[in-house]
């Protein structure tokens, strides 16, 4: 017969077995996952290493333009430094005779409109005097 001894060594047997299985499944289901993580972070690097490229492909060629944009900057500053050289050069030779000239002919025109409107206004008076007699 069986005895007491031998039914709790047989229970404890099959709960061993029982363990083992249950752990085994749970090996094997942690394998899956490390390998579907594997394959993520293959993806990942596959997709990061073109994309890291092109980004340095980009920055490089914005580099490049800022670099001409810095060779335009320096030229309009040297085109704004000669304007401004050349307006001085204008003003101090010609403007004052320009200004000279432009007032001179006002006030010849300024002139000539008095003696205009004085010569019409002794005329008015003169037809005054003639419709008056």
């Amino acid at each position: 017969m069986i005895s007491a001894g031998d039914v709790v060594g047989l229970i404890f047997a099959i709960a061993f077995v029982v363990l083992v299985l249950f752990l085994g499944l749970v090996l094997i289901k942690l394998g899956k996952v490390l390998t579907e993580t594997q394959k993520l972070v293959a993806g990942i690097t596959d997709k990061t290493v073109p994309l890291l490229t092109e980004v340095t492909g980009t920055v490089t060629h914005v580099n490049e333009e800022l670099v001409r944009v810095d060779a335009i900057t320096a030229n309009v500053q040297s085109m704004t430094g000669n304007v401004s050289a050349l307006t001085s050069l204008f003003a101090a030779t010609l403007g004052s005779p320009v200004v000279k000239v432009a007032a001179f002919s006002y006030g010849v025109r300024r002139a000539a409109s008095k003696k205009e409107h004085d010569q019409i206004e002794k005329r008015i008076k003169a037809e005054r005097k003639a419709n008056r007699r």
